[in-house]
């Protein structure tokens, strides 16, 4: 799939927003090694990640597409079953959050697999108002709802055949290691936790990537305001019998680069994160825009909020040379509640690299290897 053809997609799924570019790219960095294009047309599960499935064979990992109701949504997602899977038998399972603006097909499919290789039941799953989820309007980007997606991927992996709910752990991957984290705190299903690369939303909608706009955040609720009031509007009797068009919804977070843009963003995250969504990790259903009111909940949310609640064993990883490194540093020492936890970073990685270089995700399976057989 060629950039143009890539470009043309995005431009005709997702339009482009009016808002400042400074708020785009919510948890996703830049890539120093070029990765090779995934076609997501030429996969039947439409899966972008190197060395995805392509069929189901016996004896092998197996990914099963599957649809189920969560507060009134329709929500999609694939469960992956180990190699000589028996229905029959009860095996450790691991529940997958995806990134902000990622989908089940990308970097949260990758870990699935290879976890799914190990021996696991994994289940990744599409959030609520994104993806191949249903709930309008699109691409709504509420903590609430973020975390909810976990507990609801909970609910469904815990009956399905073979599964061992007394052996359910968590695997958060950037803007989904941020809401598991909430996740866990309450939710005791969950006997360990993971991040890899997490992000945390919360703090970068505020203040800005790496606190560089803290002098905006009032004007920022200003906007958030001021969309929600234009969202109320078009649903006001006025707008009665009439569809919501994009203009009534407000979106922050679009934006459609050259290759020459890309590469002058401020940070790896950014530069990084472009090239892996909008060029060499592609699919339809991952957009980096939300709806510009959902600020008014992120902006007043923290993942690291009562974070000590968390009492399950707890293994954190990121890239040594991430500039989201701050944000595990930040949040690990605060999990006050666990004396099992670790902080492991990946020598010479950044924040996008532990998506998909393959030395990469092969240091962060192999400390995940251990945690989870440990903890499950």
């Amino acid at each position: 799939m060629s950039d143009k053809t890539v470009n043309k997609t995005r431009r005709e799924m997702l339009g482009v927003s009016a808002l400042a570019f400074s708020s785009a790219i919510i948890g996703v960095p830049a890539m120093t090694t070029t990765a090779i294009a995934a076609d997501y047309k030429k996969n039947p599960f439409t899966l972008v990640y190197g060395g995805a499935i392509t069929n189901n064979e016996p004896g092998k990992v197996n990914i099963h597409p599957v649809k189920y109701k969560l507060n009134g949504l329709d929500i999609v997602g694939n469960v992956y079953t180990p190699a000589n899977y028996d229905a029959q038998k009860k095996y450790p399972t691991i529940v997958v959050a995806h990134p902000n603006g990622g989908v089940k097909e990308q970097v949260a499919g990758l870990y699935a697999q290879h976890l799914a290789e190990l021996g696991y039941i994994t289940i990744t799953a599409d959030a609520a108002f994104q993806g191949g989820s249903g709930g309008e309007p699109r691409s709504v980007d509420k903590p609430a709802y973020r975390i909810e997606d976990i507990h609801g991927m909970a609910d469904f992996i815990t009956q399905y055949p073979g599964v061992d709910a007394a052996r359910l752990g968590l695997l958060g991957i950037c803007g989904g290691g941020g809401y598991s984290l909430a996740a866990a705190k309450t939710d005791k299903r969950f006997k360990s936790i993971a991040t890899v690369s997490m992000f945390n939303s919360g703090r970068v909608r505020r203040n800005g990537y790496q606190d560089s706009q803290l002098d905006s955040i009032q004007d920022r609720l200003q906007q958030a305001s001021k969309a929600r009031a234009q969202e109320v509007a078009g649903k006001g009797p006025a707008a009665r019998g009439h569809e919501m068009t994009g203009g009534q919804v407000p979106y922050s977070g679009d934006a459609d680069l050259t290759d020459e843009q890309i590469a002058k963003l401020p940070f790896d995250l950014y530069r990084q994160g472009y090239e892996y969504y909008w060029r060499t990790h592609a699919h339809p259903g991952s957009t980096f825009k939300y709806t510009t009111s959902s600020l008014l909940d992120l902006m007043r949310w923290d993942a690291t909020d009562q974070i000590d609640l968390i009492d399950q064993p707890l293994l954190m990883i990121a890239g040594s040379k991430a500039d989201s490194l701050y944000m595990t540093e930040d949040a690990f020492p605060k999990a006050t509640g666990t004396k099992d936890k670790e902080l492991f970073k990946i020598e010479g990685a950044t924040h996008i690299e532990t998506y998909w270089v393959p030395k990469y995700v092969d240091v962060a399976l192999g400390k995940l290897k251990p945690f989870y057989a440990r903890t499950l």
